[in-house]
């Protein structure tokens, strides 16, 4: 090879050209122009076999999820027949390709859950070589074990979920904060499940200027160590709420422990559905003594009466996450805000894709 300027660039690697310069700080210019152009090299010749597919249920996210990595969306058609039968076509050659398909718990769950099980399918006859599904809101996560409260022949619906998932051909999950860890258990692929909670606590110390003064507060005794975890990181006091549920979604009595008098109290929960949990706890902290109550919740469902309850309760500000597309709910109801946690998804994907941990994740946000 000769020794000229010229760079050399190869499918795997990169030689820096030899730097001549009697100058020392042009010389050293010129070095770190040769690094940072090295290293754009890498991350493009590692990046080429990857292709991310949209459901119908979130493509806005998917699109952040794209445009984050600096690709295009992959080409799919979805449509129904007159019967109401999913039908999905990949438009472009996924063979050999590590696919990624984005798609939410959220909406019409039933046809989703259908559609992205039909699109993994797809793609691993396909010859896809891994297709890895990213659900922001894994469907059924609540139906994860037998209660005994209920009739003991009540399913576990997300080990069926997870069943069918592994059937279609799914290789690896990317999820977020699950209703119940365990939930990793009913798969035998690897599952990544991210927090939302730097995003959640990056948040609370910009949008909350009294927040040292403050208590983190779990609307019930399963979401104790979420709560502990964000209380301890940012040095305040936690509460819960103790409650008996008669029946889903019907809450029978709350008694709250901890002291949240002049305090401004933040509920922590992973998700919220028709929001009676959320809007009684919110009562019992004003009744306590509580300055001001936030809701800060991963998953906003938000079905029902949710949106009327939010507007008629004591919130300075009801925030959600993106894993749920929240466009509509924030036209209803000004109390809601979202943060976006895309960036953690194309993140968690771009290293999944290179082989690197995604452990960062769990305790940072990437910029």
């Amino acid at each position: 090879m000769e020794n000229d300027n010229t760079a050399c660039v190869n499918k795997d690697f990169y030689v820096m050209p030899v730097v001549r310069s009697a100058n020392p700080i042009r010389a050293k210019s010129l070095i770190r122009n040769n690094l940072e152009k090295s290293s754009v090299l890498k991350i493009q010749s590692r990046m080429p076999n990857i292709k991310v597919f949209s459901g119908t249920s979130h493509p806005d996210l998917a699109q952040r999820i794209v445009d984050r990595l600096g690709i295009d969306l992959g080409k799919v058609v979805t449509k129904k027949f007159s019967n109401l039968e999913t039908c999905v076509e990949i438009g472009e050659s996924v063979r050999g390709e590590d696919v990624y398909i984005v798609q939410s718990g959220s909406g019409e769950i039933n046809d989703n859950l259908m559609e992205l099980l039909i699109m993994i399918n797809a793609c691993k006859i396909a010859s896809a070589s891994r297709v890895t599904a990213v659900i922001p809101c894994f469907p059924y996560a609540r139906q994860d074990k037998k209660d005994k409260v209920s009739t003991s022949r009540a399913p576990i619906s997300a080990k069926l979920v997870a069943n069918m998932l592994s059937v279609a051909g799914a290789d690896h999950i990317i999820t977020m904060d699950l209703h119940a860890s365990q939930i990793q258990g009913f798969f035998d692929i690897p599952v990544d499940n991210l927090y939302a909670e730097p995003a959640v606590l990056k948040w609370i110390k910009e949008n909350i200027p009294e927040w040292r003064n403050s208590i983190i507060v779990s609307p019930d005794a399963g979401g104790a160590k979420r709560v502990t975890s964000i209380a301890d990181r940012l040095n305040v006091e936690f509460a819960l709420i103790h409650k008996e549920r008669k029946k889903a979604n019907e809450v029978a009595s709350m008694v709250l422990v901890g002291d949240v008098k002049d305090r401004t109290a933040i509920l922590v929960d992973d998700m919220a559905d028709t929001c009676g949990t959320t809007c009684h706890a919110a009562e019992k902290l004003m009744e306590a003594g509580a300055t001001k109550v936030y809701a800060i919740l991963t998953h906003g469902i938000f079905s029902g009466p949710a949106i009327s309850r939010i507007n008629n309760a004591c919130f300075e500000a009801v925030v959600v996450t993106n894993t749920i597309p929240q466009d509509g709910h924030m036209r209803d109801c000004p109390k809601i805000q979202c943060i976006d946690v895309s960036m953690m998804f194309a993140e968690a994907v771009r290293r999944t894709h290179n082989g690197e941990s995604v452990s960062y994740l769990f305790s940072n946000v990437p910029y």
